[in-house]
């Protein structure tokens, strides 16, 4: 039964988190995020930013130590932690090395995308009409510039509607459909299979902005049609700010023009003894959209923080993930008085569960009073916790906020 002073002033009540012993993976979390672990606060923000391993600070360090001694720095070292990153990224998501081009943000690789695809007046772009922006800015300035009609498509309530998705593929002119992976506001993750085949079939491009489900949940590209997919590194795989990346299909790669072309874009270019040697062809990969010099020592970071994934596995970290995930969202089927944003559906969850309280303000002033850190999306509360995150300081935490906020009757009601 619910206590009625909390359904008087809509806050959160304590959460069943008891979790599935993996001492393994505990050991690694403990040593990695000890500062995230120890209770000082309950962060369930990483869709927001993730913490920074202990191992990534060290490498941090490490590089700029030398950056203070660049004669210290051979050529392998720096191009070869790109190279690394590269390696790591594809391997995370089932790629070639050839299809990854290291960039500083999500927006810059959307931006590619929609600056390169061969684009006519008159061409539709599709999308969600409740998608992140920087999903939708890049496709309104060519609508402006190059004459396509960008399109949005009604979610079902603030949830994806898939069907409706489907249906607008069949529309003339559409070229493409741009989405995210799993949404910022609820979570709520696409199936990546069914539309991508669909865009196949049409040849319509599929344009993915993938940086709230990688490093929450598995992906294996080889397996799907994506197109393009552009994902940045700050959140899931927690990295430093500054470090992103997008992945071209291969038989893409060839037919794409760069919007910004870099002095390391072209062939032969890796060799700075014939910096005059002007070769104006570009490489045959996905170097070809890299624009350097890049932040070497972030993505030096990066790649710890991928040895990390490997280390424990990332389809065990997705296990873990969904575990929290489903605590909460059956903690939310089962009030009377939280409503659930996010789906229900499992195969629809990633690591963000939504909900929505009476009175939303007053529920995140008191979860930040207890230090349990959250995010508001769109008048909702969003919580998104992370393998390491630690389920007793959570339980605690989210046990005070309810004790902080006052009851209807301190208001004075």
């Amino acid at each position: 039964m619910t206590n009625p002073s909390e359904r008087a002033t809509g806050t959160l009540p304590s959460v069943d988190t008891t979790i599935v012993h993996d001492a393994r993976l505990d050991a690694v979390a403990d040593r990695e995020f000890p500062r995230v672990r120890r209770g000082d606060v309950a962060y369930l923000n990483n869709a927001s930013t993730g913490p920074l391993p202990e191992s990534s600070l060290r490498a941090l360090a490490e590089f700029d130590a030398l950056r203070a001694e660049p004669w210290t720095i051979s050529f392998e070292r720096q191009f070869g932690t790109a190279v690394r990153s590269r390696e790591l990224i594809a391997r995370l998501i089932g790629a070639s090395p050839s299809e990854i081009a290291l960039m500083t943000n999500t927006s810059y690789g959307l931006n590619l995308a929609a600056r390169m695809l061969p684009l006519s007046p008159g061409d539709v772009v599709l999308t969600s009409d409740r998608e992140f922006p920087s999903n939708v800015y890049p496709w309104m300035a060519v609508e402006r510039t190059r004459g396509v009609r960008f399109q949005t498509i009604p979610c079902d309530g603030r949830l994806l509607d898939e069907g409706a998705v489907l249906a607008a593929l069949d529309q003339p002119g559409v070229r493409v459909l741009v989405l995210s992976w799993v949404s910022f506001e609820t979570g709520y993750a696409i199936d990546l299979e069914r539309i991508g085949q669909a865009c196949a079939a049409r040849g319509i491009y599929f344009v993915v902005d993938a940086i709230q489900g990688v490093g929450a949940l598995t992906l294996d590209l080889s397996q799907l049609h994506v197109d393009i997919l552009a994902c940045g590194c700050q959140k899931w795989l927690v990295s430093p700010w500054g470090t992103a990346f997008v992945y071209v299909r291969q038989a893409l790669i060839s037919a794409l023009e760069p919007s910004d072309v870099g002095w390391m874009s072209v062939r032969d270019s890796d060799d700075f003894t014939r910096m005059l040697d002007y070769d104006f062809t570009y490489r045959d990969d996905a170097r070809r959209f890299e624009v350097v010099t890049l932040p070497f020592q972030e993505f030096a970071a990066v790649n710890v923080a991928l040895d990390l994934w490997f280390e424990v596995g990332p389809a065990r970290i997705a296990a873990r993930v969904a575990e929290h995930v489903d605590r909460l969202v059956r903690w939310a089927e089962g009030r009377g008085d939280v409503q659930l944003v996010s789906s229900p559906a499992l195969v629809r969850r990633s690591g963000i569960v939504t909900v929505l309280p009476p009175d939303a303000g007053r529920v995140s002033a008191s979860l930040d009073a207890a230090g349990v850190v959250h995010s508001v999306r769109e008048g909702a509360i969003r919580l998104s916790p992370h393998w390491f995150t630690a389920a007793g300081a959570r339980r605690a935490r989210v046990a005070r906020a309810r004790r902080r906020v006052p009851t209807a009757r301190d208001d004075g009601a």
